[in-house]
């Protein structure tokens, strides 16, 4: 039997395990960065700036196993700012324990603390697993995303 999972804000000695979750999941998705990024990406997630993004982690058994990138930003719907929920990632192998669920109820509660009603993310159409969670906690939106 595994213990609890505790969510907690990122630390700096967190980067090595930190850096593995992330490749897992830009894998997942089939890309891959260079070192700088991973290094940049870092620094703003463990820096003091309230415009960066910020990451919450699943800890299970002094153990990493799941990561989520989130960023506060303005919307010109609203005076309050908005929450992008950017990256999400759990192991596979805690996947359907609620690692996922508490992530993103994590981010959920960061954006209540930050007057943020709206948290929002996206998923490619192929993802069905997180989909079935994402179809239980969020709400799907009939917009279409394009880009350059």
């Amino acid at each position: 039997m595994t213990s609890q999972v505790t969510i907690r804000a990122l630390r700096a000695d967190d980067r090595p395990e930190w850096a593995e979750l992330w490749h897992d999941y830009l894998e997942f998705y089939e890309t891959s960065l260079p070192d700088a990024v991973y290094d940049t990406t870092f620094a703003r997630l463990i820096g003091d700036d309230p415009q960066d993004f910020s990451c919450f982690v699943a800890e299970q058994d002094g153990q990493l196993v799941g990561l989520t990138h989130y960023l506060f930003h303005r919307h010109a719907w609203t005076q309050d700012n908005t929450c992008y929920l950017q990256d999400l990632y759990a192991r596979p192998e805690t996947r359907g324990s609620g690692v996922g669920r508490a992530l993103i109820e994590a981010v959920y509660a960061a954006a209540d603390v930050q007057g943020s009603g709206s948290v929002y993310w996206m998923t490619q159409e192929f993802n069905h697993t997180a989909r079935k969670l994402y179809d239980r906690i969020g709400k799907q939106t009939p917009f279409i995303r394009y880009q350059r």
